[in-house]
């Protein structure tokens, strides 16, 4: 699956997200319930919360790129693009909000609760924030080219309108995160399995916590 392309870029403001930080990067791991997207899409503008008790990965990439929200208005965010090949997450909550003429009107997703973990294959995530409680990466690089990465997916064809060709990007053969919470713009997935999914939408905002 290819991530989506937005537009042009103003490449020096998304130095923060080149730092070679592990603890950026692990946070930015998180994969997101919302199932298979398509190759291309354009970005909403909303931002998402998500949750993870435990994410086990093979595979592990991450560069920095811009995020063009709103073509319109030209309104770029700095985002960390990560990619991973196979992910396994133990008790996956996404909530967003958005807002209506007749209020804030909240969804939550919940998924891997019980004895299945929820599984992601070929997934790529751009998120600008982030907590994590623990990280441990094995075979990690950190300063490669991020035109050549070897130990997991490689850039998306489609973000080559909002990447720097050869700039600065990790990698790892395996990650493991405990208690991660994140948000992010958008994400794709050549897969999502999700055992165990619950759905609440109501009115008034939501938000994933520790007991999710």
């Amino acid at each position: 699956m290819k991530s989506q392309a937005r537009g042009g870029t103003r490449w020096k403001r998304f130095a923060v997200v080149m730092v070679p930080s592990v603890g950026a990067a692990a946070a930015v791991t998180m994969a997101i319930a919302q199932g298979a997207l398509a190759a291309s899409f354009q970005v909403s503008g909303q931002q998402f919360q998500v949750r993870a008790q435990h994410i086990s990965g093979t595979g592990f990439t991450q560069y920095g790129a811009m995020e063009d929200i709103d073509q319109g208005a030209k309104d770029h965010k700095a985002v960390a693009v990560v990619g991973m090949e196979e992910a396994d997450i133990t008790r996956l909550c996404q909530a967003v909000n958005v807002r209506t003429m007749f209020g804030d009107v909240g969804l939550k997703l919940r998924a891997g609760g019980g004895k299945n973990k929820v599984h992601a294959k070929q997934l790529y995530l751009d998120a600008n924030s982030m907590e994590v409680g623990n990280a441990k990466f094995n075979e990690i690089d950190i300063g490669v080219s991020s035109d050549h990465m070897t130990k997991g997916p490689a850039k998306n064809p489609g973000d080559a309108q909002k990447s720097v060709p050869n700039s600065f990007a990790q990698q790892a053969k395996s990650v493991e995160f405990d208690d991660v919470d994140q948000k992010a713009w958008a994400t794709t997935a050549g897969s999502f399995t999700l055992p165990d999914l619950k759905m609440n939408v109501s009115m008034g905002a939501q938000e994933c916590d520790k007991d999710d």
